[in-house]
């Protein structure tokens, strides 16, 4: 067992969520040292945001065959603290942060937690992976979080190899998307980061527990029965209350071939290479080149 690779898990669900237990468990069945570092509670769409400068608790939890805490704290904080060996006395061999409860495509990735946990390992060299199943509108099941789970130990696996034999990039990092049916998947597809993002749209609400319960990574439970008044505010036109909800997903027309959400749509497993640098479209950098020279050159302002 000590010879056997060390993996950090994270998430931005908590450490309750299913999707990471499902994970741990499939981890510790195939006797991996299985270390977790995951937030106390829900912490979705955090993005890459950090607690400063406040302490972060740490609290020891049971989870069979894993060395586990819950962490007062952003899935960048638990990634940051997981590898520092402050807390755990190693550094992983690899992080992986997931299962997410909702897919992290396209746009949606810049406000994932999920991948902030695996970004955060690759800010500091340590390979990771960063793993969401596309549960959407009640037609995923919590039993695929542990057939997702399976699907991925391949790709895992063949990294750990690459990670011994000192040749995996670390110029990167993987995000993995798991397509609704991962029973009957298609196989693994290497894609890009497209640009669908989800539509949102805001309503103003009575109370705190009106409309929709808002899944992980903004996927909307429209089912939701919550009670329309229940927790009420005294409103007035000072004070207002609004929600948000989720309308669908937009894709982009002019997206490239091979986006990811396109084929995570098609039933494929996506595995997309992620950076984290924020280079514009080509032709932007061209076009302020020109542009910011003559700025000095305009008119005033009465000319607008």
């Amino acid at each position: 067992m000590e010879d056997q690779p060390t993996i950090m898990v994270t998430n931005d669900d908590g450490i309750d969520a299913p999707g990471l237990r499902a994970l741990v468990q499939v981890l510790v069945s195939r006797r991996f040292q299985v270390l977790v570092c995951a937030p106390d509670s829900e912490k979705s769409a955090m993005s890459h945001s950090i607690k400063w400068p406040d302490p972060i608790a740490a609290r020891r939890v049971e989870i069979e065959g894993a060395t586990a805490y819950a962490i007062a704290g952003t899935p960048a904080d638990c990634t940051s603290l997981g590898i520092s060996k402050s807390l755990f006395p190693k550094i992983p061999d690899l992080v992986i942060s997931g299962i997410n409860m909702g897919s992290n495509c396209g746009y949606n990735i810049v406000y994932s937690g999920t991948v902030a946990g695996a970004r955060e390992a690759f800010f500091n060299d340590i390979p990771a992976i960063s793993v969401s199943y596309n549960w959407f509108r009640r037609q995923g099941k919590v039993e695929n979080l542990t057939l997702s789970a399976e699907a991925c130990i391949p790709i895992i696996t063949a990294v750990l190899v690459e990670i011994k034999n000192k040749t995996y990039p670390l110029r990167c990092f993987l995000n993995i998307g798991l397509p609704t049916d991962v029973a009957n998947n298609k196989g693994y597809k290497l894609t890009k980061q497209g640009k669908s993002i989800y539509e949102m749209a805001w309503s103003q609400v009575t109370s705190d527990m009106q409309g929709g319960k808002m899944l992980s990574t903004m996927t909307m439970d429209t089912d939701s029965t919550a009670p329309i008044e229940t927790g009420a505010l005294n409103l007035s036109q000072d004070h207002l209350l609004f929600k948000r909800e989720v309308l669908g997903v937009k894709l982009n027309e002019g997206d490239i071939d091979d986006a990811d959400f396109k084929f995570l749509q098609q039933g494929y497993i996506t595995v997309t290479p992620l950076g984290a640098l924020s280079h514009a479209e080509i032709g932007c950098h061209s076009y302020f080149k020109d542009w910011l020279p003559s700025v000095g050159e305009h008119p005033s302002e009465s000319s607008l």
